[in-house]
């Protein structure tokens, strides 16, 4: 409790609590609202190629791990400490989603600490930096990067950021006095960013915002004075910004090569210019109403013109007046373009997917407009001390508010289907979100809703080659062999083929006879992709309708030997049909012991199987 002491007017002053006390209870608040991600599943959109089909990441750590993270563009990114902290996951909490949950959502309880400590020390102003990181941890903007197993980056890249900034701080109130510590504590500074950056890039333009520090509130470009001073602080951010030139360059390469960079044929230079003006006032709307948040945002190509005019408008008055009233509110200044700049890596300005914008690109970012609310609400008590339990009262209300939503939001992150039809019910013409949820109702064994999901995503992005593989599935599985072909076919026109289209599009020609150009594609999906079991299965039953008796049990063997065995219920009872299947090829080339004892390893994996005991006795087994 809050000790109350007497002043000479008779009035009582309260003994606020320690820092540490504060930091602690802060911690608490935000693992109690933010528990139930835990309990989150994982999500058909990243997670698997993060953490459920990512071998390396199974395995957990080792030499042969830890060499591959520091090498691969995997995922179309360089992150390499965020591979290593999935695979400590992997190694310690097992392969289920409560240990990468567990850590996400530890990380930002330890964010949401470091900032009040942070800002405690660069500023001095308990309270403020209180509040600050109070709506941090509690802004439903934030659910994403704490629920969301593949942006594990996140809330690792700003663990490493906070410790940079707190070693920068200390190195700038040190310097002048010229002690030891101060080039120990830049060299930490450095080393956490580049920690910082390998573990999301999106960390880039944190060099400028130690140079708004550098303005308020440590007040050194004051205290540098003039030109020369300025120059000096700039000289200062060399070798942070040479890293994140270097970040730069590696992330635009690795993301160009992995296809996530869109050309300028789809979204034009101007388009790309509005969508940044109209991200900021939506990012800021939704600040300040967290309401309709969706996972993807899609992006509608253009936008309406009185959208952008009103977008660049808000956009030109808040710079102009953040810089009109600098002399008076240097946190106005500090905390808005601390928003507008940590936002440029991913505000669209080079295309990376197809989303128009994204919440969880705000993590970091809306620190800037947390601070400018905080001290606002400072100002305002202090000016008028009367209304101070107003300004209490209505920044306990919004953070209850925020941590009711952020609540509401994580049940919508439960598993894919709950967070894709949320994502639909939110936005219009939501491709991605209609496929996902798509893909989500088809491995759900609900294939008629499943079809109306790709159905509906085609109908917004007709020349979506994803979009028409799903669709062409969706069809094959409903009987509509034609319709599949034609969804394969296109999609290979609009993107180059990958081995399971090639394979499906066998599988459809196949079903109707078409048994020449089934072969073909069978081919080319092998070529591609050798140890694709399902094309060297349908190829070797192909081949047997043909009568080509030896190379279907050839193929066969091939599906037999990429297949594990005993891993799950499904693959044992394929590996079972594919022993029969093989037991055929050799019956009908004479080799009655050989398919004897084909029937016989199918028997093993499913004893209760009445056609493989048939086939055995056909053989003149007892």
């Amino acid at each position: 409790m809050l000790a109350a002491k007497p002043l000479p007017d008779g009035r009582r002053r309260f003994k606020l609590p320690s820092p540490s006390l504060i930091g602690f209870f802060l911690v608490v608040v935000t693992v109690v609202t933010c528990w139930p991600v835990v309990h989150c599943d994982f999500i058909q959109l990243d997670d698997g190629d993060y953490f459920t089909a990512n071998s390396h990441v199974q395995t957990g750590l080792n030499a042969a791990n830890l060499g591959w993270a520091f090498t691969t563009g995997f995922t179309a990114n360089w992150h390499p400490l965020t591979w290593l902290s999935l695979m400590l996951d992997s190694q310690l909490f097992g392969h289920g989603s409560f240990g990468p949950h567990l850590t996400n959502l530890l990380l930002h309880a330890a964010n949401t600490g470091l900032l009040f400590f942070l800002l405690r020390k660069l500023t001095g102003a308990t309270w403020k930096s209180a509040l600050v990181a109070a709506l941090f941890a509690l802004h439903p903007l934030h659910v994403e990067s704490v629920a969301w197993v593949a942006e594990r980056k996140d809330v690792l890249s700003a663990f490493f950021g906070f410790i940079s900034i707190w070693a920068y701080a200390r190195y700038a109130r040190e310097r002048p006095a010229s002690s030891r510590s101060g080039p120990l504590a830049y060299l930490a500074a450095l080393l956490f960013f580049a920690l910082g950056l390998m573990s999301k890039p999106m960390l880039v333009t944190l060099p400028c915002v130690l140079l708004l520090l550098d303005c308020w509130p440590l007040e050194r470009l004051h205290l540098a004075g003039g030109k020369s001073g300025l120059a000096r602080l700039v000289l200062e951010k060399v070798p942070f910004l040479f890293l994140s030139l270097l970040s730069c360059v590696v992330t635009f390469l690795v993301q160009q090569k992995g296809g996530a960079v869109q050309a300028l044929t789809k979204y034009s230079v101007p388009g790309r210019i509005e969508n940044a003006f109209v991200s900021y006032a939506r990012y800021l709307g939704k600040t300040f109403w967290p309401a309709s948040l969706a996972n993807p945002y899609p992006h509608p190509g253009a936008w309406p013109e009185p959208v952008v005019v009103f977008s660049v408008t808000l956009f030109l008055l808040l710079c102009v007046a953040a810089v009109v009233l600098v002399r008076k509110y240097s946190f106005g200044l500090v905390g808005w373009f601390w928003f507008v700049g940590m936002l440029v890596p991913t505000i669209g300005l080079v295309q990376v997917g197809g989303a128009s914008m994204a919440d969880r690109y705000t993590y970091l970012p809306l620190i800037g407009i947390f601070i400018i609310l905080a001290w606002v609400c400072g100002g305002i008590s202090g000016r008028w001390p009367g209304s101070q339990p107003v300004v209490i009262v209505f920044a306990a209300l919004i953070l209850i508010l925020c941590a009711w939503r952020t609540r509401l939001q994580i049940s919508y992150w439960q598993n894919t289907e709950t967070l894709f039809a949320h994502a639909v019910a939110m936005t219009k013409n939501n491709c991605a979100a209609s496929n996902g949820l798509g893909i989500w109702l088809a491995s759900h064994q609900q294939p008629s809703l499943a079809l109306d999901c790709f159905s509906e995503a085609h109908r917004i992005d007709p020349e979506n080659a994803v979009v028409l593989y799903n669709l062409g599935n969706s069809l094959a599985k409903a009987g509509q062999k034609d319709e599949a072909i034609d969804c394969y076919r296109r999609a290979s026109q609009i993107a180059p083929p990958t081995a399971d289209l090639l394979s499906n599009l066998g599988f459809a020609l196949a079903a109707k006879k078409e048994y020449a150009e089934a072969i073909t594609n069978f081919e080319m999906a092998l070529a591609m992709k050798p140890d694709s079991v399902g094309a060297h299965n349908n190829l070797a039953t192909v081949l047997f309708k043909e009568h080509r008796f030896a190379e279907s049990a050839q193929e066969f063997q091939e599906a037999l030997r990429y297949l594990p065995d005993n891993y799950d219920l499904s693959d044992i009872a394929a590996k079972a049909q594919i022993y029969s299947n093989l037991g055929d090829a050799l019956a009908q080339q004479g080799k009655i012991s050989d398919a004897m004892q084909c029937y016989q390893q199918a028997l093993q994996r499913q004893p209760d199987n009445p056609k493989f005991q048939t086939k055995l006795r056909a053989l003149g087994a007892p």
